[in-house]
């Protein structure tokens, strides 16, 4: 087995869809104490700080959000060399590097789905 080119550090982020915004953010902020961090109207993206991860809600398109009410996670890894990361998962479609907003503030990520579909994001460990 080919050893990993990298190693995970955390868990970075977590992106749920909600169908209501206003209950998810009442939840997330007054029963389980995350703070409010960053908007993007644009797409209606609210970011929480949960310790030293983040809780991201988008509003759902979907009428059965209860189906797939995750949109992705995110794993911060160390190194991030996204040639050597991108050969040893050519097996797989893996995105585009580009710079996204995390845990850590921005930084370089790319995105690969799993076997049943599910998003991963792999996202640089950013160093103080």
């Amino acid at each position: 087995m080919p050893q990993v080119p990298f190693e995970f550090v955390a868990l970075d982020h977590v992106v749920l869809r909600v169908q209501d915004m206003d209950s998810a953010l009442h939840f997330y902020s007054e029963i389980l104490g995350c703070s409010e961090e960053r908007r993007v109207p644009s797409i209606g993206l609210v970011q929480l700080r949960a310790g030293s991860a983040l809780i991201d809600l988008l509003p759902s398109d979907s009428p059965d959000h209860r189906s797939q009410n995750m949109d992705h996670f995110c794993l911060r890894i160390r190194p991030f060399d996204p040639a050597r990361i991108k050969k040893f998962l050519q097996a797989y479609a893996v995105g585009d590097v580009e710079q996204r907003y995390g845990a850590q503030g921005m930084g370089r990520s790319l995105y690969i789905s799993d076997p049943d579909g599910n998003v991963v994001e792999l996202k640089e460990e950013l160093q103080d």
